[in-house]
């Protein structure tokens, strides 16, 4: 495997790259393909390929995995990135760069290279602090050094009085010396004061009115959605349709799908389908489908004819408080990619309507599908949905991608008033002599992109390998690190970082400190086959059921074998058991996607193409609403 990156490729008019060896700037955009580069070393201009584009080797240290970042240097970078976000993707003058430094008490100097080193990269590693060294073990503040943080901003700074950021510093350092606890760096504290949104600071500030009047968003408007991928927002919802397992053709269920949607455009950044409820990894999922380019992803389900050019980093995801948005891990890889993570304001509907109302508006369709649910029972009536069923799962993301594509990207939306792919094309090349964003920035390492999203654990390496959830797996990579010892905690095991895809679990992703690249680690028992996490925890509540005090591998491939004889031999018969057997053949299908690139992957799994008939748009369709 390649060594891992987070490093972004910018494609903004007057950004650097690498073509062929040598260094171009973009001096203008032909299209979602093709940039114009000018040489310069001769000066030449050149029109290049987006997909030959590297970006330029940035001076920065080695990979850091995402559990080896100190707490307090993660911090750290936070603070530095909200201090620079207003600033990033335009042209600032030095008044505004010294008015933004007032503003978050830093030296203009500072807020420069800060600035600089951001946009070399692209992504939170460089903003990391480069002279302190890393404490292992720190992560976190203490409870109480926390608590204090938290009553100094409400009884100090969240007042009329108005009282700067540097009195709470000073505030929280008394408070913690006379606990006898260490004060914490000033960094963290600017951090949870900036962490704070603005509409809230404002009006417990003394400025209510102003709050109201910037952040109350009018129907049909969103506060601060000015160009393509300012704002994401995702969400998810059970689609009102049953479909078919592969095998049998025979009813299995409702799907859910993870939807995210760019609120300037209206367009549909990217979607997740699966028989599993919401989770970290159906989020993961669609924001790297979201992210990343989706020629492939069309290609490898035969829908290559289809255009669907939204992809990129968007610079903020906005999604209600789902236990799966606030997990660690989906705000820690938002954080190092450079993503804002913002949540909607509890009982507050307005500010998510536009991806529900999105939601609605594709459901609608649906119903015009055989096996549709409706929206409710009075409308469904006497309609036996499973009786009429047809679709596969894989039919289904076929035909959904399709809508999106051909209906209702190109329909008239009523908000923006045009279609949804003209308001993107807009936001990215420009009309009218107003100059657009241009192509978006997109990860250069798209593996580890992925990986970052997935799923982690810090484990102790032994002899047999590393355990997780009562698994064995090992490789000779993991042979060097076996009873290795902390570095700073000599009488202290040392944890390395796992990561696992929970629709395959028969193989994690080892990071290797000293290598500082990812490996692959198989199960140590080969004869276990492939298995998602949920199939797992089936057999081995089946292997406790019957008795046993301790469950070793050898039975829980007795169980999984015999669950998955049960489920083949039923599957003609009920509907339980067929849903169970698809999600096991859809989860290995999938899973593989994060082993190689999505051009790599077989054609003969894709789904079928879907009948184009079905639509035929060459006019902008209707008015969504």
């Amino acid at each position: 495997m390649s060594k891992p990156s987070r490093q972004v490729l910018d494609l903004s008019i007057g950004a650097r790259v690498m073509y062929g060896g040598r260094l171009f700037e973009i001096r203008g955009v032909e299209d979602y393909k093709t940039v114009i580069g000018q040489d310069l070393v001769t000066g030449n201009f050149k029109v290049l390929q987006v997909d030959d584009l590297a970006p330029v080797e940035p001076e920065l240290g080695s990979f850091e995995e995402l559990e080896e970042i100190n707490e307090l240097d993660l911090e750290a970078a936070r603070f530095r990135l909200e201090a620079i976000r207003p600033l990033l993707h335009r042209a600032t003058g030095r008044k505004e760069v010294e008015r933004r430094a007032r503003e978050m008490e830093v030296h203009f100097t500072t807020l420069y290279r800060w600035l600089r080193r951001y946009e070399a990269v692209g992504t939170l590693e460089a903003l990391l602090p480069r002279k302190r060294g890393r404490r292992r073990g720190e992560k976190r503040l203490p409870l109480e050094v926390e608590s204090i943080i938290e009553q100094v901003i409400e009884e100090v700074y969240l007042t009329r009085q108005r009282a700067p950021v540097q009195k709470v510093v000073l505030e929280v350092r008394r408070r913690c010396l006379n606990a006898g606890l260490e004060p914490p760096h000033a960094n963290t504290i600017r951090s949870r004061v900036h962490a704070i949104h603005p509409r809230e600071r404002l009006r417990r500030r003394g400025r209510r009115k102003e709050a109201e009047e910037r952040y109350r968003p009018a129907p049909g408007s969103f506060p601060g959605a000015d160009y393509p991928f300012a704002y994401v927002q995702i969400d998810h919802t059970p689609v009102d349709i049953v479909l078919v397992d592969d095998e049998h053709r025979l009813p299995i269920g409702r799907p859910w799908v993870t939807l995210a949607m760019d609120v300037y455009s209206r367009a549909v950044a990217g979607f997740h389908v699966s028989f599993d409820a919401p989770s970290v990894t159906s989020v993961a999922l669609c924001v790297a489908h979201s992210v990343l380019p989706k020629e492939d992803w069309l290609t490898s389900r035969g829908l290559g004819s289809l255009e669907w050019p939204v992809c990129g980093l968007m610079d903020t995801i906005h999604v209600d408080n789902g236990p799966e948005f606030r997990s660690s891990t989906f705000r820690d890889a938002c954080a190092m990619h450079g993503i804002h993570l913002e949540y909607r304001p509890v009982r507050q509907p307005r500010f998510g309507g536009h991806i529900e109302r999105m939601l609605g508006t594709l459901l609608k369709e649906i119903h015009d599908l055989p096996g549709t649910t409706f929206s409710s029972v009075q409308e469904r009536g006497e309609y036996q949905s499973d009786k009429h069923a047809v679709m596969t799962l894989g039919e289904f993301e076929a035909w959904l991608a399709t809508l999106i594509c051909k209906v209702y990207h190109k329909r008239v939306h009523s908000s923006i008033g045009m279609p949804p792919l003209k308001k993107w094309e807009i936001g990215v090349f420009g009309a009218d002599g107003d100059d657009g964003r241009g192509l978006p920035r997109l990860p250069n390492d798209r593996e580890t992109f992925l990986l970052d999203f997935l799923p982690r654990y810090q484990r102790t390496i032994q002899p047999n390998g590393v355990t997780i959830d009562g698994l064995s797996y090992y490789a000779d990579v993991l042979r060097p690190w076996i009873g290795a010892q902390d570095p700073d905690h000599p009488k202290t095991k040392r944890k390395f970082s796992f990561r696992r895809d929970p629709r395959d679990i028969s193989l994690v992703w080892f990071f290797d400190p000293e290598l500082r690249q990812h490996f692959r680690v198989p199960f140590a028992n080969q004869a276990l086959p492939p298995m998602s996490l949920w199939e797992y925890q089936k057999a081995r509540d089946r292997a406790r059921e019957e008795g046993m005090s301790s469950v070793d591998e050898r039975r829980i491939l007795d169980s999984l074998e015999e669950l998955r004889e049960r489920t083949r031999e039923s599957a003609t018969r009920t509907r339980k058991a067929r849903r169970s057997l698809q999600r096991s053949r859809d989860h290995r299908a999938r899973a593989a996607t994060i082993e190689r690139r999505p051009a790599e992957a077989e054609v003969a799994n894709q789904a079928p193409e879907v009948d184009d008939d079905i639509f035929q748009v060459d006019e902008p369709l209707g008015v969504i609403e």
